[in-house]
This record gives structure tokens, sequence and C-alpha cells, in this order.
């Protein structure tokens, strides 16, 4: 029995899980919050170390073989020719590249090049945008940027003792917008046009390599983003997809390509197994669940919730569009959300209330059909976030979604991700792992939901959702929905 480490950097936090090379059970944890602000948009990197330490202190680490590392996506960390920083890291919530990204856009000849390219097209998110803002807004920076690092890749450098080699994986590669999961390759021309000159990019390791030992002989492996770190801890494979419930949504499948995508609805990530993430994101989720529950003068989703479940499938023929901040998926930047078919018999606090369920949930599975339409196997869905275990999502998800669904029991599901890789490369490093096939860790503990005899309620739904949504938005799917 080994022991090893997964390190989850995300935007507030450090959690560290230590766990059984074995098994995958976890044996301790740490936690440290970051010493910034929650909603920063920029940091000086020296608060993830920070954290870093405080989490890992109490001898933690004791023991510890092998350390991976997991962090928040999308970060740019710009260091000039001595490895300094030239001004503090970027975060990916950091909106201010909005226009940047639609020049560099603009630049490569519209959002298909861009598909084709890397597999995505520039959000104000991602490293790629952020360049294009700083060489706009901060031209004297950019001048002096020689390298370009994320979140992940500067955290994995400085455990490693700042070494001339810096490296990365092909999962965070994948958000950059210079990196393409279809050819596991750099575009540096990308950076060129974003940036004005050329930078230095971090060497992409495979998921099963190692990216050096630490001056105390501690091994690390290759690290990846936050998202692709859950999906390993959570041990999803192809035919696995994962929708995630925040204020915005999101839903990822495992799948053996990456997708290039010319509506650029999908992001074609890379995992951390060798395998694809196309992910596809939605603006609107649990934001509007919140906004019906102030509108009813009623507590929060909780209280929402118990209301919706006193109406009956289709809501008494309500529906709500829920593109209460314009929307993603379709591509609505500009619209806003409906609620449709108000008849006397339908307004009552309940079937709105349930309107409000099934509008997310129903753009969650038009996001969804997405990747169906695309070839993805879709046969079960792992549903995350705290509104999962709303009893109103767990009784109509099955059904809305046509599939199986699995809602984990809460977990630091980055920090297991990071934590089998880590004990996936100290296995090749010893010689006991195949380099492709990861270790066969324990599934998450998880609620298994089947549609059942709600089945057909499901379908009525979708389809009365899809009705009312192509004739508000009359073509903003075509061609992309499964027959």
């Amino acid at each position: 029995m080994g022991i090893v480490a997964g390190l989850d950097s995300s935007s507030a936090f450090t959690h560290i899980v230590v766990c059984d090379t074995d098994t995958g059970a976890v044996l301790r944890q740490g936690y440290a919050a970051h010493p910034i602000e929650a909603k920063a948009t920029e940091v000086d990197p020296q608060a993830w170390l920070l954290s870093l330490g405080e989490a890992a202190s109490g001898g933690l680490l004791e023991g510890v073989q092998a350390i991976g590392v997991s962090a928040q996506q999308h970060g740019l960390v710009p260091l000039d020719h001595q490895g300094n920083l030239v001004r503090p890291a970027l975060l990916g919530n950091d909106r201010r590249a909005q226009a940047a990204a639609a020049g560099l856009i603009d630049s490569l000849g519209g959002r298909q090049a861009w598909a084709e390219a890397v597999g995505s097209v520039p959000q104000a998110s991602q490293p790629v945008a952020k360049l294009r803002w700083l060489a706009r807004q901060e031209p004297e920076n950019a001048q002096r940027v020689a390298a370009v690092l994320q979140p992940h890749d500067w955290l994995v450098w400085q455990l490693l003792g700042r070494p001339h080699r810096r490296i990365t994986d092909r999962g965070a590669a994948s958000g950059t917008g210079y990196w393409s999961a279809g050819s596991a390759s750099y575009r540096p021309d990308l950076v060129e046009l974003a940036l004005g000159h050329s930078a230095a990019l971090p060497e992409v390791l495979g998921p099963a390599e190692s990216a050096g030992m630490t001056p105390e002989g501690l091994l690390i492996s290759a690290g990846t983003g936050e998202t692709m770190a859950a999906a390993f801890g959570l041990g999803v494979a192809v035919g696995d997809a994962v929708v995630s419930l925040g204020a915005s949504g999101s839903v990822m499948a495992v799948h053996h390509e990456a997708l290039a995508d010319p509506t650029g609805m999908i992001t074609s990530f890379a995992d951390a197994t060798g395998m694809h993430l196309p992910v596809v994101h939605t603006s609107n989720a649990v934001r509007a669940l919140r906004g019906t529950a102030e509108m009813l003068d009623v507590d929060g989703p909780e209280e929402l919730s118990a209301l919706a479940l006193k109406s009956t499938p289709g809501a008494s023929g309500l529906v709500l569009l829920p593109y209460l901040e314009g929307e993603r998926t379709p591509r609505l930047p500009h619209t806003a959300g409906t609620l449709s078919g108000l008849r006397r018999e339908s307004m009552k606090p309940e079937h709105l209330a349930r309107a409000a369920f099934e509008g997310m949930l129903c753009s969650l599975a038009d996001a969804l059909d997405v990747l169906r339409g695309r070839g993805v196997e879709v046969r079960r869905v792992f549903l995350l976030g705290a509104a999962a275990e709303l009893p109103a999502v767990q009784a109509l998800a099955p059904a809305v979604f046509g599939t199986q669904v699995v809602v984990p029991q809460p977990a630091q599901y980055a920090a297991i991700g990071a934590a089998r890789q880590a004990a996936w490369a100290l296995g090749v490093s010893q010689g006991v792992c195949d380099p492709r096939t990861p270790p066969a860790w324990q599934g998450a503990a998880a609620q298994v939901l089947e549609p059942g005899e709600e089945s057909a309620n499901g379908q009525a739904v979708r389809q009365q959702y899809g009705a009312t949504r192509d004739q508000i938005h009359p073509g903003a799917f075509d061609g992309v929905h499964p027959e």
C-alpha cells in the first residue's frame, strides 16, 4: 500500500486529500481559504502557495510518495525572461477581455475558423483573450511577457523548485485557446496574434507522465485543470455525462475524439486520461430557480422545490424559457427569458415553480442533445451541485434527461482526481501500472435514479418546451438536435 495526495487549488480555497494508492480511500484531508477577496479578478499567485502551505500543515503529507495538482482553469500567469511575474495573475472570472475575445474571433476569420483551429471559440475567460486584452490595455506589460502559464502549471513549477523546464497537461492546455485537443499541438501563431509577439509555452505531458521530483523527493504528476480532475475523481467513462448545476450550467461527456463545432456551442476539452471532454455551457441554471423563488416570495430553491411538487408534469401548460442572462446554448446572447402558456387555471404558484424546474432541466437537456447530435453516447448522467439534492430536481431529472441519473455524495472530487493521477504516475514510475490504464479506484458513493414510469411524462414535457422554444426562437437549434 502506498499513499498519495491530491491538491485542488480552486478560485477560493485549497483542498488536499491524502489517499490510499490501491483503493482511493481518503485517509486524511486539509483545507485553507485563499487570503484574497472571494470575487477577485486578479491576484498575486503567492496567495495560492500560502493557502497550500496552510492546508498541508500539521504533518498532513507525512508518508506521501506522490502529489497531483488540480487548479482553477483559464487563469493567466504572465512571466518575464527571468521567470518573474510581469503583473498579478488574471483569473478566469475576469470578464474585461470580452471585447478582446470578439476581436480575436474576427482576426482569424470567424467562429468556424477558431473551432477548426483549437476546438473552441474565444471567450473572455480564456488565456488567449486575456493576452489580447493585455496587449491592448497594458502594452508595456505585454512587451515584457516572455512565458505564459496557467495556475496549475505555475503551482507545479513552484513545487518542483522553479526548474528551467515548465510543464502542463493536455487537459489544462485545451482550455487556453491556443492548444488543440484534436491535433494535440500548440498554435503559437495564435499566441502571437493575441499578444503581438511569441512567448514560451509549457511542455504538454501525457496523462501518466511525471512532471519531476520535488527537492524533498516527492514525485509530482502532470496535474490537470479542475474540470478534468473532477471528472477523473468521479470515475466517469465513455457513456457518462456530467451535468453541473450552478448559477449557470454545464454539460460534459467523455468521448473518443475531439469535436470541432463551428457554432461554438461545444468547447472541445481534453480529459485527464487521454480521452476527450466536449463541454456545452448554458448561461442559466439555478439562477432561474432563485429568480422564480424571489418572484413567488418563497425562501429559496428548497421551498420552491416543495411547491413545484404540488403541481403536475407540464405545469398546467406553463413553459419557462430560462434565458434570464441571455443564453449560450442556443446562442442567444441578447435575449431574455420567456413565460408562456398563461391561462387562468395555470396562474398558480405551484405551476410557476414547476415550470422553473422543468425549464432549467429542459435547457440542460437541450445542451445534452447538442452532444448527442454529434454522436456522443450518453447512457447515464452524473448530476453535480447543491441543487442536485433538491427533491424536485431528483424527481424530474431522470425523465427529462431520458436516462439514469447518478447523484454523487458531496466530496472533493477534483482533489481526489488529482490524487488518482498521482497514484497512476507513481505506479508507472515503479513499473506496476500500465501507462494506458489508470488505477481502478472505488467509484463515488451515490444515489441512482431511474426514469421508470415517468419516461412518457418527461418526453411530453420536452416536447412542450421544445415547441415553445422553436416558436419564440425559430432556427435556434437548426441542425443541432438528433432526430
